[in-house]
């Protein structure tokens, strides 16, 4: 991803119209998915639901594969190896959390979105995915005052740990609560490796060896190769909390310019997302 005009925005005029179009499909898809969840469904039946519901809509590629994570695999209790995260056999029972995550790659857009849920009300639920958004606001504010992503990182960190949570982002791979999307060039085949879109992953493989050369790196984690400002492009952004056997997070696309303007610098690409809606209707009830 490079940005393109004199703002800094990703690509050609119109672009991120495509990302959010992708994003809110894949968002749709979690919400319709979430809304057929019973109890006894499995992680793999879960993931299952949310492959047809995009492939009927068109979706024929991935940044990766859908993910699904039921009670405590939604704190990635255990989790020590990458084989952990792909779905299970778990099944859902009232009163459980339950995690979607999906990357999909649409007409060439990507998105990656997380979208938490619970099987039934949950006070303590709720106060996570309340408490979620003071790190979303914070992200936001860090990014325009170009800190640098570790910095932020460990704001983060430290935000968490005030509202008496882990950090739960700490447990994927190379410890990232972002990368970098990009658009992917559509091809008649799509293979996938591990569960992940090799056409996007020869993306961000491309992004990781130009950062090498230039001194950054697209995958935003607490080390010091993202010990430097942000980087124009497109990000996805992932905080994840955990309070004993419960997490939740979000994660949606941020937008990063080289503006010198700071509201033009940074901004999320949508403000219409269900974590938004279901915070303004709970603070409206």
């Amino acid at each position: 991803m490079t940005a393109g005009g004199g703002n800094g925005l990703p690509g050609e005029p119109g672009e991120l119209d495509g990302f959010r179009e992708v994003q809110r499909l894949a968002y749709a898809c979690a919400e319709a998915v979430a809304g057929r969840l019973r109890p006894g469904v499995t992680e793999r039946e879960a993931a299952r639901m949310q492959r047809e519901w995009l492939r009927e809509r068109g979706v024929r590629d991935w940044f990766h594969l859908p993910f699904a994570w039921f009670g405590d695999r939604t704190a990635f209790a255990g989790f020590r190896l990458p084989h952990q995260f792909f779905p299970t056999g778990r099944r859902l029972a009232p009163g459980m959390p339950f995690i979607l995550d999906m990357a999909p790659v649409y007409r060439g857009f990507t998105a990656d979105i997380g979208y938490s849920g619970c099987l039934g009300p949950s006070p303590l639920h709720r106060r996570l995915t309340g408490d979620l958004l003071e790190h979303r606001a914070l992200i936001l504010r860090e990014v325009r005052e170009r800190r640098p992503l570790r910095e932020i990182y460990r704001h983060v960190d430290e935000l968490m740990a005030r509202q008496g949570y882990a950090n739960r982002h700490r447990a994927y791979p190379f410890g990232v609560i972002a990368h970098k999307v990009h658009r992917v060039p559509q091809h008649r085949w799509s293979p996938s490796l591990f569960g992940f879109g090799a056409h996007a992953l020869k993306g961000l493989a491309s992004d990781a060896l130009r950062g090498h050369r230039e001194g950054w790196s697209p995958l935003w984690s607490p080390y010091r190769v993202s010990d430097h400002p942000p980087q124009p492009g497109l990000w996805a952004v992932e905080p994840h909390l955990g309070f004993r056997g419960t997490g939740a997070k979000f994660e949606e696309l941020l937008v990063v310019t080289d503006s010198r303007d700071p509201v033009e610098s940074a901004f999320w690409l949508d403000e219409d997302l269900p974590h938004l809606r279901h915070r303004a209707e709970g603070v409206a009830a």
